[in-house]
């Protein structure tokens, strides 16, 4: 039987983990990259767990979590399942079904549950929604794949999307977004900050960077858009007090 739960994450897989292993008395490690934001790792280590940091990328972080579990018979709780796209499909399934007539959804792209509980919502209501993918310009490894056919490592320098700051893409992940996805849109350091300050100023809801991703490109993809209806996923809040003051200050950090 394994002695706990270990996983590997940027700040919000990481918390669900921890939380859940709370619930039910389960030790729980998660390792993250060295600079991991610091109010992400705080809110994990209140969860109860315990947080080793290794490696300068999730990727990095992601297989020595793997290793770790081989050698220390620990659960790997992998932030691309089948059981965890099944239950972050759900909010995508209530979209679809409290929304009607969406023609196009975007969805920021990390390792890719979100994206895939997507189009798992999508054909299972039998709809005509064209989902579009987005990541960061900066960590493209989702977008060379989609547009090569095959897996594509592609190094990382996002200073704002760490949540999308994947360098090695999920094959499972890729073969379903091969199959279902319209396009992949590749958005800029710059374009997320402002689409950070934008979704504050205009809702008052605070976006992480790769929760402002889906804004950034539904404007950077707006001539497209004219005339439809348009869904985005604001998938996360989990920035840092300090950066995110700098962002609504106008301080432009991330050139």
């Amino acid at each position: 039987m394994p002695k706990g739960v270990v996983s590997a994450t940027r700040g919000n897989h990481g918390q669900s983990v921890g939380f859940a292993a709370q619930r039910y008395g389960i030790p729980a490690t998660i390792v993250v990259p060295h600079a991991n934001g610091v109010e992400k790792n705080a809110a994990m280590r209140a969860l109860g767990v315990k947080l080793l940091e290794h490696g300068d990328d999730f990727s990095t972080a992601r297989e020595f979590a793997k290793n770790m579990a081989g050698e220390q018979s620990l659960q790997m709780v992998d932030s691309f399942d089948r059981l965890l796209v099944a239950g972050v499909a759900t909010y995508s399934l209530e979209l679809l079904r409290v929304v009607k007539d969406i023609d196009v959804a975007y969805v920021p792209i990390g390792l890719g549950s979100g994206i895939c509980g997507m189009l798992a919502a999508r054909d299972a209501l039998n709809l005509k929604t064209k989902i579009v993918g987005v990541v960061s310009a900066h960590a493209s490894a989702y977008a060379e794949s989609f547009s090569s056919g095959r897996p594509v490592e592609s190094p990382v320098s996002t200073k704002i999307a760490d949540g999308m700051a994947c360098r090695i893409p999920e094959l499972s992940a890729l073969e379903l977004i091969w199959k279902g996805v319209e396009r992949i849109v590749q958005v800029s350091d710059t374009e997320i900050v402002e689409s950070m300050r934008i979704m504050y100023e205009c809702t008052h809801n605070v976006c992480e960077g790769a929760g402002a991703a889906a804004i950034a490109a539904t404007l950077q993809e707006s001539s497209k858009n004219k005339g439809l209806k348009v869904a985005v996923i604001a998938s996360g809040g989990n920035v840092d007090r300090d950066v995110f003051a700098k962002i609504l200050n106008g301080e432009n950090f991330v050139d």
